[in-house]
């Protein structure tokens, strides 16, 4: 009788998927420390064992003194340590500006306009009909009205009428979510690259909602799509040293007195990706406003390549041959926007990655630096520290690139598109429109990390970092996604760059 065949046991390297390996790899590492302390836990509860009640009677009267000036030690550590803490920040809650669909722009309307305007080239009217079809945008982005009015009439007049618009659209509703009053707000940080009037838009916003005289107010200028996350910061750094205070920050870009009128193509990009839109922050220092609010700041990292010339003129606003101002684009850009990301992720990765990514980077880094090993550079896989991502919706080539060096999936790079998608780039404000995308989804719960990055002129790359202080139920949000959430496709495909 022939022996029965023999069962082998199956080969777990091969049935068991990598990513479950990887995910017991962190949990091991992250929790090292924890797991230390049971073998000792029970030789310490095993010695306990043996005493009797007598031994625990002599062993407290002989440390009596001892316990007692450890224990006032302890106190007056631990007052110590918390009083040299920052005082935390929170943010109560934010808004984002939604025009009037009468400010809608199709791709048809954005090419009869520009024909309409006849300055362009055809071979440029061409250019941009291309660089639309291709960018990422749908059909309801939003122009404002001098824009669109035929022909156009980019003035100070309207300018100014965009910035109110905008500014005091996204203001108010914020003021009426939070029902903080305006008197009590003690910091204001408003931002805005390209429309720098006199008086400032900062000074706008002080004299219509007649905010306090000490009021401590800034403008900031000049700064690019990433001065949203400048402006926070510097909130953070004024509520630190400001107790019992309110601060306001509002993101915007003004499009009147902007819109590109030649042909320089480096310059034409911005008319076909950048669109109206504007969001208001409010942030408190107060532990009793940590019950109502909805995120803690936890992070701020900001990396400046400035002092590379690459870097300082890839992004540059001048005037064409025909003296037509405009912001140049250039073909460098997604180059340095790379170095500026690793040089920001190298400086959050400490911060923000568990002990077991920083591990691998380590030893990863080691392996080619000193003994010349030919490996592939790790890549920290930053899933496990956010459960979100805000990427500034710059461009569709600059979520491709994102999305690839980071490897995140659809569903983690769907805010940024879906944002591009419905409102373009709206510059420093588009981080707001993901971040509500994701309320309005239901995505955001109690614990959840936030991770928003943008990029900016100069170069800058900066990020923040917030955590939800409680589940967000979008049923109960006014959010300018709630009405239409479902109206978009659940991703946007990609489509293939053309050159310059």
């Amino acid at each position: 009788m022939a022996d029965p065949p023999r069962r082998s046991l199956p080969n777990l390297l091969l049935s068991v998927k990598l990513k479950y390996v990887k995910l017991g790899y962190h949990y091991l590492i992250s929790h090292f420390m924890y797991l230390l302390l049971i073998p000792l836990l029970a030789v310490v509860s095993v010695h306990l064992s043996t005493l009797t009640p007598q031994d625990l009677i002599n062993l407290w009267r002989f440390n009596l003194l001892t316990v007692w000036i450890g224990s006032m030690m302890i106190v007056f550590l631990a007052t110590l340590y918390f009083l040299s803490q920052p005082r935390k920040v929170y943010l109560l809650d934010f808004a984002c500006y939604k025009p009037d669909t009468s400010n809608f722009v199709t791709r048809e309307t954005f090419m009869r306009h520009s024909a309409l305007a006849g300055t362009f080239s055809q071979d440029n009217l061409a250019f941009q009909k291309k660089i639309l079809e291709r960018s990422g945008l749908g059909q309801k982005t939003y122009f404002p009205d001098a824009v669109l009015q035929i022909p156009p009439n980019p003035c100070m007049a309207e300018a100014r009428k965009e910035a109110e618009m905008v500014m005091f659209g996204a203001i108010d509703e914020l003021l009426a979510k939070t029902g903080v009053k305006a008197k009590d707000i003690g910091v204001l940080v408003v931002n805005c690259s390209l429309f720098c009037p006199t008086p400032s838009l900062s000074s706008m916003v002080v004299n219509h909602y007649k905010l306090r005289g000490n009021v401590l107010s800034y403008n900031l200028g000049g700064m690019g799509c990433s001065a949203g996350l400048i402006s926070i910061d510097l909130a953070k750094q004024l509520l630190q040293v400001n107790p019992n205070s309110y601060a306001l920050v509002v993101s915007m870009e003004n499009i009147t007195l902007n819109w590109y009128f030649g042909n320089n193509r480096s310059m034409l990009l911005s008319n076909c990706l950048f669109r109206m839109g504007g969001a208001a922050i409010l942030l408190s220092n107060r532990s009793s406003d940590r019950h109502r609010s909805k995120y803690q700041l936890i992070h701020t990292v900001r990396t400046h390549k400035g002092a590379d010339d690459k870097c300082y003129s890839c992004v540059f606003q001048e005037e064409d041959k025909e003296k037509n101002i405009g912001v140049a684009l250039s073909k460098d850009l997604m180059a340095v926007a790379g170095e500026a990301l690793k040089t920001n992720i190298t400086t959050l990765g400490p911060l923000v990655l568990p002990m077991s990514e920083q591990l691998l980077f380590f030893m990863t880094l080691v392996a080619r630096k000193v003994f010349k090993m030919k490996l592939k550079p790790y890549i920290p896989d930053f899933k496990l520290a956010f459960e979100h991502f805000c990427i500034h919706a710059g461009g569709r080539a600059v979520l491709d690139e994102l999305e690839k060096n980071l490897e995140l999936s659809n569903w983690y790079m769907e805010p940024s598109r879906m944002t591009l998608y419905r409102f373009g780039n709206t510059s420093s404000s588009s981080l707001w429109y993901e971040l509500a995308y994701c309320e309005a989804k239901g995505r955001i719960k109690k614990g959840d990390r936030s991770w928003q990055i943008a990029f900016g002129s100069g170069f800058k790359c900066n990020s923040a970092v917030w955590r939800a202080l409680r589940t967000i139920d979008p049923a109960k949000e006014k959010n300018p996604w709630i009405d239409e959430i479902h109206e978009f496709p659940v991703h946007v495909p990609k489509i293939t760059e053309i050159g310059l």
